[in-house]
């Protein structure tokens, strides 16, 4: 019995053909979601419409074409957004970035927020003030959390754009930011979107993984993720 593998993923697959070409509908879905994708990385990220109260700083990067051409500079804050930020005591900061996706922040992040945010406030987390960051890479959150005295930070962050998932969300969470941290010293929770990880499933990873970051103070690959499913 043929089974229809496009009921199971939203990938190509089982595309059919006319002659040696593929089908006209197929043709322009591709071509639509490749406009998607590339709209996703060029729009800018709009700050207001999150409707979070939040601190507003800006990469090393001036626009956003300097950024996709120098990722390096979105790794960095700019000098004036480095002097707004005042060291306390905090247990976690929370940095929102546009990365490659500002749709996936508009979507997501909020909601993202809405699950997480109770879970920290029942344990009385002391977090620094909320973060959000224009042509921010994943790494700024290392200068973000070290600057705010943090002894981790989050990094919520708009994903490469698939020719499916022009909306996905990752999340980051590094032990002990400073200038310098690898990869494989963080934490990552990829695809949080509503055609990927749910809102709840992701806060539920999260809060697990920032208290096992607090009590063993490590983040990364020393770090595994096996908190319990959520039901």
């Amino acid at each position: 019995m043929a089974v229809d593998l496009r009921a199971f993923t939203p990938a190509r697959v089982a595309l059919g053909h006319t002659g040696h070409s593929l089908p006209t509908a197929e043709l322009l879905r591709f071509q639509l979601d490749h406009a998607r994708a590339r709209d996703a990385v060029h729009q800018p990220l709009d700050p207001a419409s999150l409707g979070i109260p939040h601190l507003l700083l800006h990469s090393a990067a001036p626009d956003r074409a300097t950024y996709l051409r120098r990722p390096d500079l979105g790794r960095t804050l700019a000098e004036e957004s480095r002097a707004q930020i005042a060291q306390g005591d905090y247990d976690a900061a929370i940095v929102i970035a546009d990365g490659l996706s500002a749709h996936a922040v508009h979507h997501h992040a909020g909601a993202l927020l809405d699950s997480l945010l109770p879970l920290l406030r029942d344990e009385q987390w002391r977090l620094a003030p909320l973060v959000v960051v224009l042509q921010g890479r994943v790494a700024i959150g290392d200068e973000i959390g070290l600057l705010f005295g943090a002894r981790q930070v989050l990094v919520l962050i708009g994903e490469r754009p698939g020719l499916t998932s022009p909306d996905s969300l990752g999340v980051y969470l590094t032990w002990d930011p400073r200038r310098g941290r690898t990869d494989a010293e963080r934490n990552c929770i990829s695809n949080v979107r509503s055609e990927g990880i749910s809102y709840a499933a992701a806060a539920h990873k999260l809060h697990f993984l920032m208290r096992e970051a607090r009590a063993r103070k490590l983040s990364g690959i020393a770090l595994k993720e096996d908190a319990a499913l959520l039901l």
